[in-house]
């Protein structure tokens, strides 16, 4: 097997007339689907070579399913790009990408000229209604490869950039292989999907979807603000599965939604992006004691997880969950700050990963990649890629591994990845502000940021939802006469830490 379309084409012959995918407006069979993205795919040879990318700039939703599956029918790899996004960020990443093709619902060409975008702006509605061209869809596929890129998401860059995670057909596969099985999802299942379609974890509900035959349910942004309408939800849909970013189960247990209604027939629920309160966790297990919970782990650039761990009993709120052993097929280990394999329990060390899970890099920067796609220090006999996470972590007896936090100033914030630098970058940019620094404590999940400057709170705020996602703006800010320094010369954040944690300075 070489592309994830195999997926879609063998769940089309079994389950031709079952829904695969439906959103709060419409929904598809597989049949449906597979004909659509084929349509897309032959319309779209026309305009773009293979290996490409081409973005797809629409709400998330059947269509965007759609055209993701077409765009591979067509060789090339897909960028979803949400409209919500602010301007000057989406103008960021289309720089990085370069891409000449962009797919929308109708969207009028001024709105794609502000984001900086001139190339071929294709309506899905049109595409749809073309013909399929399957000699040409068959000589597209006998070139392509597995090692060939499927899609690419964008992540939180420490110089203001975003980054671009390239990830290959072979990666997807080589997790899928294993992901659906382990965890006991068939095409019984009704998968309630979460995740925005630019974040990593969406790629487990969509390839399990297609790979098993199950039925992927996509759950309105709206309604994770509303537990009850999300609780409703859950339950009128038959919602069986559920692979949620942690931030998204603890909404439901802090609003106490439980007390309201218990989607009874969520048998599994899986959890990756953050630390898992263990306080929250006990909620779920107190309402769904029957299901299935799993605690994931892994950054992007190894293709959703790489280790995982069966939550198989109750935590005590000062236990910490850990994130467990590696999934088949990958290699996950601790170096110390010397490069030297970490193997006693307890003592903390960088997590590193190998194996063909492994993304392609970042998306036109080379610089970055060479960071931390790097060769294993241990192995000098032989090219071994390893990706270096900036994770820290240390082995529990018989737990396998837990996290013990970030390495540097990249930190998870609301289920995503963010680069501190970030957000200072575009606080540093305000004339009125001389300098900035942010600052995250883990304990209260709380981004501050300090600055000298003449703004206030509400002033910066509202010009940092200009340029950033909400889940990017701090959520306190606090003016210095000056930000202090450590005796290098650094700022000092360890102090910023503690005064934002309301110690004396």
């Amino acid at each position: 097997m070489r592309n994830v379309l195999e997926y879609l084409e063998h769940s089309a012959r079994i389950f031709p007339d079952k829904i695969a995918a439906q959103d709060q407006v419409t929904g598809c069979s597989y049949k449906e689907l597979l004909l659509n993205a084929k349509r897309i795919g032959s319309f779209l040879s026309g305009f773009e070579s293979p290996g490409n990318p081409v973005v797809v700039f629409m709400d998330k939703s059947v269509e965007a399913l759609t055209a993701f599956l077409g765009i591979v029918y067509a060789g090339c790899f897909y960028v979803f790009i949400s409209p919500g996004q602010p301007v000057p960020r989406i103008r960021q990443i289309m720089e990085v990408l370069k891409a000449g093709t962009l797919i929308t619902m109708g969207e009028p060409k001024a709105l794609a000229e502000d984001m900086g975008f001139t190339g071929n702006l294709l309506d899905y509605h049109e595409m749809i209604h073309g013909e399929i061209k399957e000699e040409d869809l068959s000589l597209i596929r006998d070139r392509s490869q597995d090692i060939d890129p499927l899609y690419c998401n964008f992540t939180s860059g420490s110089t203001g950039i975003p980054k671009g995670v390239l990830v290959s057909h072979r990666s997807v596969i080589d997790f899928m292989e294993y992901f659906p099985s382990m965890f006991g999802i068939t095409s019984e299942d009704i998968i309630g999907n979460q995740a925005p379609f630019d974040f990593d974890v969406s790629v487990k509900d969509i390839y399990s979807t297609l790979k098993t035959g199950a039925t992927m349910v996509m759950i309105p942004k709206k309604l994770f603000s509303i537990p009850t309408e999300l609780l409703d939800y859950l339950w009128e849909h038959k919602v069986t599965t559920l692979i949620w970013a942690v931030s998204a189960l603890c909404l439901i247990a802090q609003l106490k939604g439980f007390t309201y209604k218990v989607p009874s027939r969520i048998n599994k629920v899986l959890f990756s992006g953050e630390a898992m309160p263990v306080k929250h966790l006990a909620v779920w297990q107190k309402y769904l004691p029957g299901a299935r919970y799993v605690n994931l782990y892994g950054p992007t650039e190894i293709t959703c997880n790489c280790t995982y761990y069966p939550v198989d009993r109750k935590f005590e709120a000062h236990e910490t969950l850990p994130i467990g052993r590696a999934f088949p097929n990958e290699k996950v280990f601790l170096l110390d700050q010397d490069d030297r394999l970490v193997t006693e329990n307890g003592r903390i060390g960088e997590i590193c990963v190998s194996g063909t899970a492994l993304a392609l890099g970042y998306y036109n920067n080379p610089e970055q990649t060479k960071r931390v796609f790097v060769q294993n220090p241990l192995n000098t006999r032989y090219l071994e890629t390893i990706y270096r996470t900036g994770d820290l972590a240390f082995y529990q007896e018989k737990a396998g591994l837990c996290f013990a936090g970030r390495k540097d100033f990249q930190i998870k914030h609301m289920g995503h990845r963010i680069e501190l630098e970030e957000i200072e970058a575009v606080l540093n940019s305000y004339p009125l502000i001389e300098r900035a620094c942010c600052v995250f404590d883990d304990e209260k999940n709380k981004i501050t940021a300090f600055y000298v400057g003449n703004m206030n709170e509400r002033e910066i705020s509202i010009r940092m939802r200009e340029s950033l996602p909400v889940y990017m703006i701090p959520s306190g800010f606090c003016p210095l006469p000056e930000l202090p320094v450590t005796p290098n010369g650094k700022m000092d954040r360890k102090k910023l830490l503690e005064m934002g944690k309301g110690k004396q300075p």
